[in-house]
């Protein structure tokens, strides 16, 4: 399992790679591993015979002979066993796993698909890390990356040629798209089968549901209810015909069964880009890399501009959420956690579900918005100012120094205007820092607390991740001009 995705209030989205530490596999075995074994292994009801009706007695009612659990899905794995692989990041210098996850063969030239995350250590570090492929026949080789879809964390790899002097691939045994699921037509209730080597411990099949796109959601997600597990990602979810109608990626911690796909339409366009395409050079990825993120984020950032805010009440203030529907929303109170409470705190916060994988401990493209009402009950001035000035302070943005540079932070006084007469005055701090690997892309937070009453305050920030500087000073201009009070 890797980095959680989308951290929120009460549940957090997982990856579903394996790390290749003993430590972490071993504590996240333990974590999942009773939803593991009710998944993973497949039961058969067996017959149990009736003794002889006695002479006499009446006949008992014909019953039908017992039949597997689910012999369709025996019929798939066994079919579809074949076009499974494990794929394996190892690194160079000791040949050992640093991770692994799934993938599954597209063509009979020995492509294949699976997660962007499952191979992003080889995709960025090329120079540190292989790629290598285990079929259930205990075949291994090499992989070449040729295609990425970070949006969607998909990648193309290809099994690399056999020393035949041509170079030609023998055909492969692959699967095909199903239609239905590439026109986003599959109905809601559908068995789906998803496939994949959780734990390493070998290829399993589970069933489940197909529940439709997840509502309320800017990336596009399909929502399985099945259990997906570590090592699963990057395999296929397939119909009852055995066709892709989905790409394994995540699973909902703290939740049953919750688990998530990148839906067909999106694997089969990346499958058809890739084609016809040359294996991917380091410099190309991050190329690729760089270009997708700018255009994901000129999209969503456009999209957060055109959704606009609606204005939320905190006290005397008003202050702005997001009227976008794929923002969730969450608040909660001190009041009635003391008999004598001193102060009254309200928080509210709404975040994005979307994220996208980078590399491990980074990721990009989320949005937070929050705001917490102070009012003092019966502290002082010089008390309730420290409390407050406590609470604003900046916050820590995490990650490798590898990766990113230091973060700057600059403080400064926003007063009313005639253009905003109803704006209290704000003491506003502004932090970023850059990507070092892809230029124009930074990490921005921005904080503000109200300067007009010593016994109330109100303190608004905002979190953007994988943002264009541009952007981001656009979004976080009209996020403090949203900022009122009336008295």
């Amino acid at each position: 399992m890797a980095v959680p995705v989308l951290p929120c209030f009460k549940h957090s989205t997982f990856y579903l790679t394996m790390p290749a530490s003993p430590a972490l596999r071993c504590f996240r075995a333990a974590s999942f591993g009773r939803l593991f074994a009710v998944s993973a292994v497949f039961a058969t009801f067996s017959t149990i015979a009736a003794p002889p009706p006695e002479a006499g007695d009446p006949m008992p009612l014909p019953m039908a002979t017992a039949q597997p659990l689910s012999s369709t899905a025996e019929q798939i794995f066994t079919q579809a066993r074949p076009r499974l692989l494990q794929i394996r990041t190892l690194l160079i210098a000791a040949q050992k796993q640093s991770s692994i996850g799934s993938g599954f063969l597209v063509g009979a030239d020995g492509f294949a698909l699976t997660n962007y995350h499952v191979v992003s250590q080889y995709a960025l570090e090329p120079q540190t890390y292989q790629l290598d492929y285990l079929a259930p026949d205990g075949t291994r080789g090499r992989l070449q990356l040729h295609a990425i879809d970070i949006a969607n964390d998909l990648a193309v790899v290809r099994l690399e040629p056999s020393d035949n002097a041509d170079g030609a691939q023998p055909p492969r045994d692959h699967f095909t798209f199903n239609p239905s699921a590439v026109a986003g037509a599959l109905p809601k209730g559908e068995r789906l089968f998803a496939m994949g080597n959780p734990f390493d411990l070998g290829f399993t099949i589970v069933e489940g549901t197909y529940n439709g796109l997840v509502e309320n959601s800017y990336q596009p997600r399909t929502h399985f209810t099945g259990a997906l597990n570590p090592g699963m990602s990057g395999g296929p979810a397939v119909t009852a015909d055995n066709r892709i109608a989905g790409v394994n990626v995540a699973k909902q911690f703290g939740g049953d069964l919750v688990s998530f796909l990148v839906p067909a339409a999106a694997a089969h366009a990346l499958v058809e880009k890739a084609r016809h395409s040359e294996a991917m050079s380091q410099a190309g990825v991050r190329e690729a890399i760089r270009e997708q993120l700018d255009a994901w984020q000129s999209g969503f950032f456009a999209a957060l501009q055109e959704e606009g805010f609606r204005a939320a009440s905190f006290g005397p203030y008003r202050a702005a959420e997001s009227s976008a529907a794929w923002f969730n929303c969450w608040a909660r109170t001190n009041s009635g956690t003391s008999t004598k409470l001193r102060v009254l705190i309200n928080d509210a916060s709404c975040d994005t579900r979307t994220a996208l994988f980078l590399a491990n401990n980074m990721s990009s493209g989320q949005a937070n918005l929050s705001h917490t009402y102070m009012k003092s009950i019966d502290l002082n001035v010089l008390q309730f100012a420290t409390l407050v000035s406590g609470r604003m302070q900046p916050s820590l943005m995490f990650g490798p120094r590898r990766r990113y540079t230091p973060q700057q932070c600059y403080e400064n006084f926003l007063a009313p205007d005639d253009a905003h007469p109803n704006r209290p005055v704000l003491r506003v701090t502004w932090c970023a820092r850059a990507y070092r690997d892809f230029p124009g892309l930074y990490d921005v937070a921005v904080a503000a607390v109200t300067q007009d009453n010593s016994k109330e305050a109100l303190i608004s920030r905002l979190s953007l991740t994988g943002v264009s500087y541009p952007n981001a000073i656009a979004f976080a201009e009209r996020f403090l001009n949203t900022l009122e009070v009336s008295r």
